[in-house]
């Protein structure tokens, strides 16, 4: 049975997270509608990353399979204008902000959620007033030491055991992370936490990011920091900030 990738961006301020929840307005939930209102037929999506509410992506994928032949002209090959012509009409349909930027055929095997290499996330915070951020930015309006972040950041590409930056009660059978990127930058008004990996932790970014500000801020020493990671004790760690600074950037999958 043929199988399909959907790449999807959305902004998550309005939703209860990626996947399908009861009683809950999901991206998930959203994008099985529009393509059931457009094919006439129920979809079952699989996602990539199953990102908390309110969090946004600027690349996230689900994929699905159909016996139907939904994307493809008289001699059996994909149509290229049929595929254009079905992401008009699910862009119609979806709210505004959801898009769908490409549906593709993939390997018959292909999973976009244990076939991932890594991922990349950006946290973005904001220590000036400004309208635009309101929404998709974290207001933080302390006296920062940047020094201080970018080295307490690298003491994270040396980590392993990620238990202290992970909520309780997940399924997991283990915290071990492969880190490859773990840094923080300037871009206009904003101060961005970018870190790349294999695999992450229910509420991973989130943990390792109000826990370096502690550290920027001066609450804690880099040594302290170095000791919650030690002691794998996630009280220690703050999950304080909010979801709204948070974007899943990137999925990589190498060559599908």
């Amino acid at each position: 049975m043929p199988r399909y990738f959907i790449e999807v961006s959305y902004k998550g301020t309005r939703y209860s997270g990626f996947q399908v929840q009861q009683n809950a307005n999901t991206i998930q939930s959203e994008v099985e509608k529009a393509l059931a209102i457009r094919f006439k037929e129920p979809f079952v999506l699989t996602g990539a990353s199953r990102t908390d509410a309110g969090v946004h992506a600027l690349q996230n994928y689900f994929h699905f399979d159909t016996a139907d032949d939904l994307f493809y002209s008289n001699d059996k090959s994909i149509d290229a204008k049929i595929v254009q012509q079905a992401l008009y009409s699910l862009n119609s349909i979806l709210p505004d902000d959801i898009v769908i930027k490409r549906i593709f055929k993939v390997g018959d095997n292909a999973h976009c959620r244990f076939d991932a290499i890594s991922r990349k996330y950006q946290y973005y915070i904001y220590s000036e007033k400004n309208p635009f951020y309101k929404d998709t930015a974290y207001f933080y309006p302390y006296t920062m030491n940047f020094d201080k972040l970018q080295e307490v950041s690298s003491i994270i590409l040396g980590t392993e055991n990620f238990a202290a930056f992970s909520k309780r009660n997940t399924q997991v059978n283990n915290f071990i992370c492969s880190i490859h990127i773990s840094k923080w930058q300037k871009k206009n008004d904003c101060i961005i936490y970018e870190v790349v990996a294999n695999r992450f932790l229910r509420g991973m970014v989130r943990g390792l990011v109000g826990t370096m500000l502690k550290v920027g801020t001066g609450k804690i020493s880099t040594n302290e920091f170095a000791q919650v990671i030690k002691n794998s004790n996630s009280a220690k760690a703050d999950f304080s900030v909010p979801s709204k600074g948070l974007y899943l950037v990137e999925i990589n999958y190498g060559k599908l």
